[in-house]
């Protein structure tokens, strides 16, 4: 109930001069931000336009692309059974092995990372041994996967899990190692538990070093999943792009890298924006 006397709040216009502030200063986002990027795009898709264009060129040019390619452009979605669908279910199946494998690299590596970083022992026993395996290339795990699991799609979830988990790892402990001793002292006097040591020293101060090796992870499931579907078939974006290289559909593999790099750029992206939501609160706390 309002009172005679009281006044009620009213929510004053927007000034001349708060609007062209703010119009300033998205007008330096764009010049910051956005301009650069589109500037270069631009005069690379103009050299490649000239280059695509001359008698005899080996790649289509991106005029070329866009129309051999409308159909799979306006139609991503389309489903005809089988193998025969549009390119946006290629991508989605690729990204749904790659959340499995990226999922169980997190867990594994994180974890792993912690004991590393908090155990003296397990640094000197289990480093070397992760120094040696991060150094095999992706797909040469793809046979062992496939002997192990006798089906393509777990192999491929564990191609990209071994793929992705050493930067976590490594990250991780380096995290874990570099929080500074008071902090640990700290810690021992209230007596912390080992979970609320974990989410209220431990966390805050890793946490950089962590989703800087996530950021890491990400990128590496992206680049084995396209490696490895190339090799054990069925509805995926790099299996896509294997078939359309059998059939010399060249425009076709030009728009699916234009996907896989778009896709990947946003991955990165998501990380990072989880990243600093989680240092930012943390550090709050």
């Amino acid at each position: 109930m309002t009172l005679p006397f009281e006044t009620i709040p009213v929510a004053r216009p927007a000034t001349p001069g708060a609007l062209r502030a703010g119009a300033q200063a998205a007008a330096r986002g764009f010049l910051t931000h956005v301009l650069p990027p589109l500037v270069v795009i631009g005069l690379l898709v103009l050299v490649w336009q000239a280059l695509g264009s001359r008698p005899g060129a080996a790649l289509p040019s991106p005029s070329k692309v866009v129309q051999d390619t409308w159909e799979l452009i306006v139609h991503p979605w389309y489903d005809h059974g089988g193998n025969d669908v549009g390119i946006a279910w290629q991508l989605l199946a690729s990204l749904q092995r790659v959340a499995w494998g990226y999922s169980l690299a997190v867990v594994a590596g994180v974890g792993l990372g912690v004991l590393v970083g908090q155990s003296t022992w397990a640094l000197r026993g289990l480093d070397p041994l992760f120094q040696v395996l991060r150094t095999v290339p992706p797909l040469a795990w793809l046979p062992i996967s496939l002997a192990g699991f006798r089906d393509g799609h777990p192999s491929a979830i564990f191609v990209i899990f071994i793929t992705s988990i050493w930067p976590i790892i490594i990250n991780t402990s380096i995290g874990i190692r570099n929080i500074p001793e008071d902090y640990r002292n700290v810690a021992k006097v209230i007596r912390l538990s080992g979970l609320e040591y974990f989410g209220r020293i431990m966390l805050p101060a890793a946490a950089p070093f962590i989703f800087s090796g996530l950021r890491i992870g990400v990128g590496l499931s992206w680049l084995a999943i396209i490696a490895a579907e190339m090799l054990i078939g069925g509805v995926g974006i790099g299996f896509f792009i294997w078939d359309a290289w059998n059939s010399s559909r060249l425009s076709d593999i030009i728009l699916a890298l234009v996907y896989v790099g778009l896709v990947g750029f946003a991955l990165d992206r998501i990380v990072a924006f989880i990243g600093r939501k989680v240092t930012r609160n943390t550090s709050a706390g």
